[in-house]
């Protein structure tokens, strides 16, 4: 069994933590896989199921609404079975939740995709409340960025990978004509191609399910030790007495809202590209690579923490520049003028501003998590719930942008990027110190 007194005396020092680190960066690349999906998922959905803007981001909703509602019972699984057990559990129902596109594909009923899409995100949760907080302890907390930051290289990977294998599996070549002759249809013609359409999901979702019950069983059996968080060391001890709850905890309440508005602003760059770019008159076949753009550039800015943090660079630091980068690139995509060449594609200045955000992106939820569950101690589960249920923000800050890109127009929209991204600067400056309300 690890121990760990405390996350920021530098414990959770283990003989070799490899081998776990290992374990849990598989974790996370089957994290992103099952995530980043949705960025070729809400078009696609839009499409087949004849969808507005704003309901066509239910998807992103229905996915990450499960973590506000689910996170606070995670911790009481993970206190009642432990981690490895919890994790399991995380990966059985995520199993189940994919087992349900079968059906929805069938039936071609969206309500039904929302429900499998919620059941994935609540096993999710459970796996995202265990292996954070585990990755953060298993090591020096001043190298915490660091070892976040290489679990994100392998969430983004499996992003860029996720979205390209999804469409290559689902689109074919002669679906440009399609989308172009579904609006001239009859309603009977375009029911029966819509159902074939959706239909293509059955068979890829059916094998992500036998996939992630495999995992649940591989982590239940592999070498992955138990973390016990709730022994403290005397600092902390007496540090903590007086507290009863996490809410009493300033720069961790105040971090729970920065996780909101972060995975909120990066969800929104990325799930909205491709709709941003088909405004533009890009079809769907050519767009679909650009979420991978967006995730390619977090992975670089991944690669320069590995490498700067904390060698060249304090993590707080790092973490204050990508939430700067962040609000001068948001100004950019509403306001930069004219346009530019890159990578085969003419594009507008501003669409090349959404793609950036991915390289301070990278940084600012690795920067966070080490600010807000320090000294923690005993409330470290219950802590760590708190933070994930800031993914909320997943949840509903692509409804907020897309009411607003519905009522103005899609550049407009990203005005909401911009108090996310000041907020963001303020815990990185100022937010993360408080201690006492």
């Amino acid at each position: 069994m690890v121990t760990t007194d405390t996350l920021d005396n530098k414990a959770a020092r283990t003989p070799n933590t490899t081998g776990p680190i290992i374990i849990i960066g598989i974790m996370f690349f089957v994290f992103g896989f099952v995530t980043w999906i949705n960025s070729i998922l809400i078009p696609y959905f839009k499409i087949a199921c004849e969808l507005t803007h704003f309901q066509s981001y239910l998807v992103a909703f229905a996915f990450y609404i499960s973590y506000l509602v689910m996170s606070m019972p995670a911790s009481v699984l993970l206190k009642k079975v432990g981690f490895k057990r919890g994790m399991m559990v995380g990966f059985f129902i995520m199993s189940l939740g994919a087992l349900l596109f079968v059906p929805a594909a069938y039936t071609r009923t969206y309500g039904l995709f929302l429900t499998g899409l919620f059941t994935i995100g609540t096993g999710l949760a459970i796996l995202q409340t265990a292996s954070n907080p585990y990755v953060t302890i298993l090591g020096p907390i001043e190298r915490a960025a660091q070892r976040i930051s290489i679990m994100g290289i392998c969430n983004k990977t499996a992003g860029i990978v996720a979205p390209l294998l999804f469409a290559a599996v689902i689109l074919r070549s002669s679906d440009a004509e399609l989308f172009k002759q579904l609006p001239q249809m009859t309603a009977e013609a375009r029911s029966v191609a819509l159902d074939e359409l959706i239909r293509r999901v059955m068979v890829p979702y059916a094998c992500v399910s036998a996939v992630l019950f495999g995992l649940g069983l591989f982590i239940r059996f592999s070498s992955l030790p138990e973390i016990d968080t709730e022994q403290e060391s005397a600092e902390i001890l007496i540090a903590n007495s007086d507290k009863t709850s996490v809410v009493q905890f300033p720069h961790l309440v105040l971090g729970a809202l920065a996780i909101f508005f972060h995975v909120g602003s990066q969800v929104i760059a990325i799930d909205t590209v491709i709709g941003y770019a088909s405004s533009m008159g890009v079809t769907l076949l050519e767009a679909k690579g650009f979420p991978s753009y967006i995730l390619f550039a977090t992975i670089w800015g991944y690669i320069i923490g590995i490498i700067t943090i904390p060698r060249f660079i304090r993590q707080v630091n790092a973490l204050r520049i990508c939430t700067l980068l962040g609000s001068l690139f948001s100004l950019g995509i509403i306001l930069a003028p004219g346009t530019i060449t890159l990578f085969g594609h003419t594009m507008p200045v501003s669409f090349w501003f959404l793609v950036s955000l991915g390289l301070p992106n990278s940084l600012i939820w690795a920067g966070i998590w080490p600010l807000a569950m320090d000294r923690l101690g005993r409330f470290t589960k219950a802590g760590a719930s708190l933070l994930i249920m800031g993914l909320c923000g997943n949840a509903l800050m692509p409804l907020v942008y897309g009411y607003f890109a519905d009522s103005f127009s899609l550049r407009e929209a990203y005005w909401v990027l911009l108090p996310c991204y000041l907020y963001l600067l303020f815990y990185a400056v100022y937010g993360h110190k408080i201690r006492q309300w």
